[in-house]
């Protein structure tokens, strides 16, 4: 209830920027503003994701040529700057996850929270272990500890730890340390592909 509460409050707060980076998004980039997916969210229901389209191919059939054994391997890195083709201004919107700001409506709707372990894609869950899984018992969040220890530079065995952690010590407190810290690694604008 709280995370909807705040979700309005800063849907309202954040609508003038959201507003500018639409148009700005049509004018440079053309359609579609949005980019949708489908992610894998609490207890593994799925939920469409709602970003700011930043790349030139919105699609994510990159991650379909991954066959693993039994799970996700922990050197697995999903995005690499020479892998994606970000536009001009979505690189800009990926610096600072201005990108990010539509999933305030994921957390209104109730499917995401502020903080907790990011979304997943479905075809990269599908391969977790039962350790990973665990991941999955909590909403997953716009922000969440992983993010505050290097955001898409580390690879997905620190992420899995760092999400467990969260997942173990999951407090109000906490919540608010990490969003505190978030602020200050989209300040610096680095780690975001």
């Amino acid at each position: 209830m709280l995370d909807m509460i705040m979700g309005v409050g800063l849907l309202i707060l954040f609508f003038p920027i959201m507003l500018v980076v639409g148009v700005l998004i049509l004018i440079f980039n053309k359609r579609p503003i949005l980019f949708l997916q489908q992610r894998t969210g609490q207890f593994n229901q799925k939920f469409t994701i709602i970003k700011f389209r930043t790349m030139e191919r919105c699609d994510d059939s990159k991650v379909h040529q991954y066959t693993w054994d039994g799970q996700v391997p922990e050197d697995f890195v999903f995005k690499t700057p020479d892998s994606l083709q970000v536009t001009k201004l979505g690189a800009i919107l990926r610096k600072y996850s201005l990108d990010e700001l539509p999933q305030i409506i994921n957390v209104i709707k109730g499917d995401m929270s502020f903080v907790g372990p990011r979304p997943e894609i479905m075809n990269i869950t599908k391969f977790y272990n039962e350790v990973q899984r665990r991941r999955l018992v909590v909403k997953p969040g716009i922000t969440g500890y992983a993010q505050i220890q290097g955001r898409s530079d580390i690879n997905y065995g620190m992420k899995i730890k760092y999400d467990l952690y969260y997942v173990d010590h999951i407090s109000v407190l906490f919540d608010f340390k990490i969003i505190c810290k978030t602020f200050l690694q989209v300040l610096r604008g680095k780690g975001a592909y």
